[in-house]
Order: C-alpha cells, then structure tokens, then sequence
C-alpha cells in the first residue's frame, strides 16, 4: 500500500517571505450569506512558503515557472543527508560527498536535508538569516553531476541575507537556473524520507509570466 509523505512547509498570515522583499503573508476571507459561504483572496511573494523557482527569477530572457514541464517536477529524487550542516555552515562539495551525493545520476531530482526547516522555519529573522547555505562551487558541482530539479530545506542563497544586495549577487542561482535546472524552496520533514531513492513529485499553481509559484511537495513510499 502507497504512503505519501508531505514536504511542503506550512503558510499563514504570519508567514515572511525572504528578506529580498520582506513580504507577510495577507488572507482575507470573502463572506456572504445566508448560510454559510467563503472564497478567501492571498497577497503574498511567489516565493513564500513552498514554491519552485525558473529562470526568469534572474535572467530578464529565462523562462517563467508555467512552462516548466511536470517531468522535470516529478520522479526519482535522491535525499543527500547533511543534517550535520549547522547555523551559517558553508555547504561544500566535501560535504555533498559525505551526505551521498556522489550517487547522483543525470536526470535525477536531489533533495538536500540540513533539518533547519523543521526547527526554524517561522522563526524570524533568525530562518533566513543564520541558515546554512549553498556557494556557487556547490552548486555548479552538483549541476555537472546531471540533477534536473534541486530541493532545499534551507534558505540557500547567503547574499540574500543582506541589505544591500544586488541581482548579480545571486550566484547560486545564477549556476543552476541558468543551467535549466529548476530550484525548489520551503522542502521540510526530509528526515522522514529512507535513506534510499524515492518517488518525487513538485505540483506548482500554473501563473503565466512569473519566475515563482507556490508548489506542493511530497514523496510516495511503498
């Protein structure tokens, strides 16, 4: 019998997107009667919470999440476990090795476990800014290794932290967007995964003309 093992953190109205925007999350419910009834209406960053990112997130001619195909969202994902990676650890290639990612195949979907989500996650600022992260040596490693989708539960990007920021700023992005390699942030609950391959898949809200868009993660386990 199938079980599905949900990988999505959880959003509310307290819920801060990155602090690129420093967006809260705003629901409003909509209600008429009599009886009851209600549609409720979200104002929030693409990527609060949950969501997957393409290229247009940093390149002005990348292309937006609509068209990103549910085959590169969906399938064999490999879990590399660095729950050994603390507050502001520096993820290097060594420390891909160490967590298995020498196991990684062309096409496959990699899932980096560090935990911090699961323990940090609406903590802030202290989730985003005190998070391991990921350098671009990381990333290009792992990009050559042949991964087609990347999941982390941590807020990867260390330049985002700061205030002064700029676009070019954004190396690790800059390597696996611009590889074609789809990005996907807000994963938690991974150390609920076994340590072998798993059944993978990333549903994302289908928005036209956007770089983001909420997604739901989850794995399928026999």
């Amino acid at each position: 019998m199938k079980r599905y093992v949900d990988l999505s953190v959880t959003v509310n109205d307290a819920t801060l997107s990155p602090p690129s925007t420093n967006m809260r999350l705003q629901i409003t419910p909509h209600r008429r009667g009599p009886g009851f009834w209600q549609v409720s209406s979200v104002h929030q960053s693409l990527h609060t919470g949950a969501h997957i990112d393409s290229p247009l997130h940093v390149f002005k001619d990348g292309i937006t999440t609509a068209e990103i195909s549910l085959d590169q969202v969906m399938g064999e994902a490999l879990v590399v476990d660095l729950s050994f990676a603390g507050a502001n650890h520096e993820i290097t290639i060594d420390d891909l090795k160490r967590g298995g990612a020498d196991s990684v195949k062309a096409g496959d979907i990699v899932l980096l476990r560090t935990d911090w989500t699961d323990t940090m996650y609406g903590k802030w600022p202290d989730y985003f800014t005190q998070s391991p992260y990921f350098p671009p040596a990381s990333a290009e490693w792992l990009v050559a290794k042949g991964a087609k989708n990347i999941g982390f539960d941590f807020f990867e990007e260390y330049c985002a932290r700061l205030p002064d920021f700029s676009s070019e700023d954004f190396p690790m992005h800059r390597v696996i967007l611009g590889a074609g390699v789809v990005i996907m942030e807000g994963l938690t609950n991974l150390g609920a995964l076994p340590r072998r391959r798993v059944d993978f898949a990333a549903p994302f809200y289908k928005i036209a003309g956007t770089e983001g868009a909420p997604a739901r993660f989850f794995a399928t386990l026999d």
